[in-house]
């Protein structure tokens, strides 16, 4: 009869300091920098980001053979500014800022992939709670960490690395969809007769309108309710933020374009069209409906966006979008047909948009779920 044995390996608990020390590069001098050319050198303002300094590649070569310099794989630590920080180094040529900008010098008993995964959810020595604005080589030493085998250490890091990877991926995909999107509205959206991208079978040039000329603004759709006058019921109040909640009574039946009066309330998230039906909303709100086979409700949501209502506030620290200044705004028409067909293709980009942001969303909730619970 075979007997199936089980090893279990419990995950020790060690101190930073146990594995190695605190490296950093020797320090650079300003009179040893240019603004021009060279080897970057980064400083905490930088680190990150793009260089403003660099040295000579002389100077590179001599520092980096005599003193100690990352080697591919570690992991740079910001001490000061934004604390703990992490950047893999992963084999360029750059210099780093001494004492701002460090790294765990450690032996082969931790695996980088490992310790970066750890870096992420890892709570410094003796800064927990404290003002201490800075992080020292004795909080770096002397922070515990638990650590498995050196077999599981590299699954566990390179499973949260593949994560990462996807999450790089949705995320470079969802920023190409972004710029697709704007080179549309720029191509469609235009101030020409016609637009330079369009969709088959429509030719005809686009006509300037005036906003007052394709829509009715109902003034007496703004009411004011205060939250304790709301009564609750099926129809939705929209203030600022959205759906501020559901109350009885209506005004107006129909499909509205909700667009921010005062320039204090995300005034950037609008215009909006709110739910069909039944609806009241708050008096910092225009509300737009279409006159009857005048304009694309949709269409003209985007076509609004592009001109950048923000643009046209008045006022002093609490700037307000006028009705009178708004509903003369001017804006090149297309054919109902084609107004149609350019809201649906947007509106399908935001939704795919969309899509991408929760499915980053539900990524980096796993992935958070995983450091969480794989590091004890």
């Amino acid at each position: 009869m075979a007997l199936l044995l089980f090893t279990f390996f419990v995950w020790e608990q060690r101190k930073l300091g146990d594995y190695g020390s605190v490296a950093m590069n020797k320090r650079i001098f300003k009179n040893q920098t240019n603004t021009n050319s060279g080897v970057p050198f980064y400083k905490i303002g930088t680190f990150g980001k793009k260089a403003d300094a660099f040295i000579s590649k002389k100077l590179f070569e001599e520092y980096r053979k005599k003193y100690p310099y990352p080697k591919k794989g570690d992991l740079l630590i910001s001490a000061s500014g934004s604390i703990g920080r992490v950047i893999e180094y992963t084999g360029q040529q750059a210099y780093y800022q001494d004492s701002n900008i460090v790294w765990l010098n450690h032996n082969d008993n931790l695996e980088n992939i490992y310790l970066k995964a750890y870096y992420q959810i890892i709570h410094w020595s003796g800064i927990e709670g404290s003002t201490i604005k800075r992080l020292y080589n004795k909080n770096i030493l002397n922070t515990k960490i638990y650590v498995p085998i050196k077999d599981e250490q590299f699954k566990v890091g390179t499973i949260i690395d593949q994560i990462e990877k996807l999450i790089t991926l949705q995320q470079r995909k969802l920023r190409q969809l972004k710029l697709l999107k704007n080179a549309l509205l720029k191509r469609m959206f235009t101030a020409k007769k016609s637009p330079t991208l369009r969709f088959r079978d429509f030719s005809k040039d686009w006509k300037l309108h005036k906003l007052q000329d394709i829509t009715d603004r109902l003034d007496n759709a703004r009411v004011p309710v205060t939250a304790s006058k709301r009564i609750a019921g099926s129809t939705p109040y929209y203030g600022a933020n959205g759906i501020q909640d559901y109350v009885k009574g209506y005004t107006h039946d129909g499909e509205f374009l909700l667009v921010a009066e005062d320039g204090a309330n995300n005034i950037n998230d609008y215009p909006v069209i709110c739910a069909k039906g039944k609806i009241w909303v708050n008096n910092h709100t225009h509300v737009l409906q279409a006159k009857n086979k005048k304009i694309d409700i949709l269409f003209l949501m985007y076509a609004l966006k592009f001109l950048n209502m923000k643009k046209y506030l008045v006022g002093g620290g609490r700037s307000k979008l006028n009705a009178e200044t708004m509903m003369k705004l001017a804006l090149k028409l297309p054919e109902l047909d084609e107004e149609h067909n350019i809201g649906v293709l947007i509106k399908n980009m935001d939704v795919l948009i969309t899509q991408y942001k929760y499915r980053i969303q539900k990524i980096n909730k796993f992935k958070q779920f995983l450091l969480q619970n794989m590091f004890i």
